[in-house]
C-alpha cells in the first residue's frame, strides 16, 4: 500500500483518486496544479474509454483544478480534476468530480444528443480554435449517467447560435461512485472536429472547463477559469489547450 501522502502531495486529490477507483496508490497521479494552461500529454495509441482514473493510460497524467465559481469563489466540497490526453486522431479530456448531491435525468439517454443536458449535472469543456475569431468554439458535455451533447457555438451571430444539431463524432463514458460521492466522466474527442488535425506537439485551442452540480435549490456553477459573468459562454475568460510530448 502507499504510504500516508507528504505534505507535498494535495491531500483533495489523492481522495479523489481513491474515490474514483485508486487501489494501493497504482494510479498516483502528479500533483494537479492551478493554472491557464492544461497540458494534454501525448499517448502511443488510442485507448479504451474508461472513465477511471486509475487505468492504465491516466496513470501518472497531471491535471488542472476546477473549483472555482463564476466569479472566482471557492466552491467548497467540489474540487475538481481535469485530466488530458491526446493521439494523433483524438483529444481525451477526463472529469473526476465530487458531488454533495446529485440531479439526473430521470430518463437518460445515451445513443442520441440530449438537449439542455445543462439543466443537469454536467462537466463541460468549450474548445476554440480560432483565435482571431474567440465567439466561435465547439462545446461537449458528458454526464453522470453518461449521456451527452456537444454544440458548434457562434456568440457573435444576432441572436448567438447554439447549434445543437452539429456531430463531432465524439464518445463519451461516466460513472458514479455514490459511497464516495464522485462521479468520473470520460470524452474522447476527434480532433478534426475541433480543428486540430493533424496535430503536433506545442499546438493550442482555446478552453474552458465547467460544471453544473446539484437540485435547482442548491445549483452549483463550477469554472476552471472564472467567467466574472453570469453565462458560461463568455470566451474572453477561457484559458489554453496545449499539446504536449
Amino acid at each position: 500500500m502507499r504510504r500516508r501522502a507528504t505534505s507535498r502531495w494535495d491531500r483533495t486529490a489523492v481522495l479523489l483518486l481513491a474515490a474514483c477507483g485508486l487501489r494501493g496508490g497504482t494510479a498516483m497521479a502528479k500533483e494537479p496544479v492551478q493554472t491557464t494552461v492544461l497540458a494534454s500529454h501525448r499517448a502511443g495509441s488510442d485507448f479504451a474509454l474508461t472513465a477511471d482514473p486509475a487505468a492504465a493510460n491516466w496513470k501518472g497524467v497531471k491535471g488542472v483544478i476546477v473549483e472555482r465559481d463564476r466569479e472566482g469563489a471557492l466552491v467548497p466540497s467540489h474540487r475538481s480534476e481535469v485530466r488530458s490526453r491526446w493521439t494523433e486522431k483524438n483529444l481525451y479530456l477526463l472529469f473526476i468530480a465530487p458531488y454533495e448531491e446529485l440531479y439526473l435525468h430521470p430518463d437518460p439517454a445515451t445513443t442520441a444528443d440530449t438537449n439542455k443536458l445543462w439543466d443537469w449535472d454536467v462537466a463541460e469543456a468549450f474548445i476554440g480554435t480560432d483565435f482571431k475569431d474567440i465567439k466561435k468554439y465547439k462545446e461537449f458535455q458528458v454526464s453522470p449517467q453518461g449521456e451527452w451533447v456537444d454544440l458548434a457555438i457562434d456568440r457573435g451571430a444576432q441572436p448567438p447560435s447554439h447549434d445543437v444539431s452539429w456531430n463531432s463524432g465524439y464518445e463519451v463514458k461516466a460513472r458514479i461512485d455514490r459511497d464516495k460521492r464522485v462521479w468520473c466522466g470520460e470524452m474522447r474527442i476527434p480532433l478534426e472536429s475541433i480543428g486540430m488535425s493533424p496535430p503536433r506537439p506545442g499546438m493550442e485551442a482555446r478552453l474552458n472547463l465547467y460544471r453544473c452540480q446539484g437540485p435547482p435549490t442548491n445549483r452549483k456553477y463550477i469554472n476552471w477559469q472564472p467567467v466574472k459573468s453570469e453565462t458560461f459562454h463568455t470566451p474572453e475568460a477561457f484559458g489554453r489547450l496545449r499539446l504536449e510530448k
